[in-house]
């Protein structure tokens, strides 16, 4: 079975980006994140959302 919500520790891990930036970027509210408490947590599908919408297309020119 497959955890669906990541600690700030496991989200570091598993998207390569230091827990200080995460901590930011959820003080800032730039990343989704559910609120059980005091305890932060990610769901992992709403993170693989994000990361596709931060994919960037490679130039037309480029392929060419």
């Amino acid at each position: 079975m497959q955890k669906r919500y990541l600690s700030i520790k496991e989200l570091s891990e598993y998207i390569n980006i230091s827990v200080n930036t995460i901590y930011s970027w959820v003080w800032q509210k730039r990343i989704p994140h559910v609120k059980f408490g005091r305890l932060v947590r990610f769901d992992l599908k709403a993170i693989d959302e994000l990361v596709g919408e931060k994919n960037v297309e490679v130039a037309k020119w480029w392929k060419e």
